[in-house]
Order: structure tokens, then sequence, then C-alpha cells
């Protein structure tokens, strides 16, 4: 589709290759990921909503996670594999901005839910005595909500500013969903304003979070420390190992595409980089969980071994 005085209304995604022969490879990788991240995170929420031993606050926020990586991976995967299928590769500005919007709510609540997980293992293992006290079910409910409110805010603030753009020239993105940089370099209009917001406003959902899981784990690695007992200080660790691999896995991606100097950004590399935490980590986040804590794989022999008795 050519862009015409009003600007364009349509953007042809190039994807992750444009080689006939990769399509299908490309269609079945995706699409068992997709559903391996459906099926892993699926029985994580079913274990913390039916074993009464999950119902703790860290399994209440490692619930929510699990429901955010449905949505994070579901605002993007489904339209992927259309368009890696599809002649058109097409999506209409709508769908575009409607698909940045979902993709920076679910991205940001993801921070922030990580940042909670964090803040309730450094309580756990720091003052274990006043844990029942300080994280209380009210204020995990109130952790979540204030989550998804912040995200919200977040990601409306930028599709709004990306929605008063006017996108003419060329209407070719090279990536395989609706991002901002992306996005930007295809407006004609001035874009001044949304860079301003990106380097100000923009970094504060993964930078409060992240400073957040910064303290909360030098003091938790202090405390463990100081732990005389090598099986003690290995106890302890073992709380919290599952979730700081996935802290790793989620803030190294997002690290390594956006704190970099602009003269290296490669949007043919960088979306390949981009499957990692839009795709990858959401995938590994419930096998990590299930491998590293021997409740929940001592809950998971108890569901298949009541399976095969019914």
């Amino acid at each position: 589709m050519s862009a015409n005085t009003t600007g364009a209304t349509e953007f042809l995604m190039l994807g992750l290759s444009d080689v006939p022969h990769r399509q299908m490879l490309l269609f079945m990788s995706f699409l068992i990921m997709y559903l391996l991240n459906i099926l892993g995170n699926m029985t994580i929420i079913l274990l913390v909503k039916l074993d009464s031993h999950f119902h703790t606050p860290m399994y209440f926020f490692l619930g929510n996670l699990s429901f955010v990586d449905i949505c994070y991976t579901s605002s993007i995967v489904p339209k992927m594999l259309i368009n890696i299928m599809s002649k058109e590769k097409s999506i209409s500005l709508t769908e575009c901005i409607l698909q940045l919007y979902f993709f920076l709510l679910f991205a940001c609540t993801e921070c922030f839910l990580l940042a909670a997980m964090a803040y309730d293992r450094y309580v756990a293992i720091c003052n274990p005595l006043h844990y029942t006290m300080i994280i209380s079910k009210k204020l995990c409910i109130l952790l979540v909500i204030a989550s998804w409110l912040a995200s919200a805010l977040h990601s409306l603030l930028h599709s709004l500013m990306v929605s008063r753009l006017t996108f003419c020239g060329t209407n070719k993105m090279n990536h395989f969903f609706c991002d901002m940089a992306p996005l930007l370099k295809l407006s004609c209009s001035d874009t001044s304003i949304n860079k301003l917001l990106i380097y100000t406003e923009g970094g504060l959902p993964v930078l409060i979070p992240f400073g957040i899981v910064l303290v909360s784990y030098v003091r938790i690695i202090s405390s463990i420390m100081k732990i005389h007992s090598a099986d003690g200080r290995y106890k302890a660790f073992s709380t919290c190992s599952s979730h700081l691999t996935v802290v790793i896995l989620f803030y190294g991606t997002i690290a390594f595409m956006y704190l970099r100097p602009s003269s290296s950004y490669s949007l043919n590399y960088d979306r390949v980089v981009s499957v990692v935490y839009t795709v990858v980590a959401p995938m590994l986040n419930p096998f990590i969980y299930s491998l590293r804590n021997n409740e929940v794989k001592g809950a998971l022999k108890k569901l298949f071994i009541k399976k095969k008795i019914l």
C-alpha cells in the first residue's frame, strides 16, 4: 500500500525473514513456543489456585506473573503467526497502536511484578519474624493493582503520542511487531516530543523496578553471607534462585536492547534480540520456577498421580 497525502494507514511487517522456505520453519517454531507458554503458565496459575500450599504472597505474585506472561506473548505472537503464513503481512495503523499499547502494558506490569517479588524475597530472608505482618494479603493486592495502573497510564501516554504522528513515505516496518523504535523511524512528523518522553518518563517503569530488585538482592546476598552454615546459606538462596534467574533473563535482554549507544542500533539485529524478551523469556519462566522449586515439582507430581488414579 502506498502512502497518500493523508498518511499511511497500514504497515507491511517484514518479520524476521523474507526467505520463502524459512516461513514454515518460523511458523512452527513460534507456534510451539507460544503453546508451551500457554501450557506452562496455565499450569502455574492452576497450581496456585487449586493447591492450598501455594496460597502465599510469593505464589500469589507468581500466579499474576504467569497471567501477564500469557497476555504479553498473546499481544504479539498470534498476529505474527498470521503474517508469516499470509502473503500480505500487513497490519492497520489502529491495530498497530493497539498492539503497542498492550505490549507496553504487559511488559511494564511484568517489571513491577518482578520488583514486588524481589521485595517479598527480601522481607522473607532479611526480616523473617515480621514477614506475615509486613507482606499482608492487602499489601499484595495493592502492589498488583498499582502495577497494573502505573503500567496502563504509561502505555496509554506513549500510545496516544504515537497516534498523533503521521506516517508517510515507505510503510515497510522492519520488525515482527509494532515497537516504538520502528514506528518513530517510519513517521514523517516531528518525533522530538516522543523521544523526549522515551528518554525521561519512558525509562521509569523499567529503572524504578530494577532499582528495587537490585537493592533487594544486595541486601539478600548480604544477609545470606552472614549465615554461618553452608546448608543454611544454600536453603536461603534456593528460595530466591528461581526469581533471580527470571530477573536476569528478562532485564538482561532489555538492557542489551535499550541501554546501548544509539550508534549501535540496528533494526535487523534488534528484532532478533526482541524475540528473547517477548517470546522466549515468557515461555521459559514457568519451567524455571518448576525445575528450580521443589514445592512446584512436588505439586506437579501429585497432580499427575491424581490424574492417573482417576
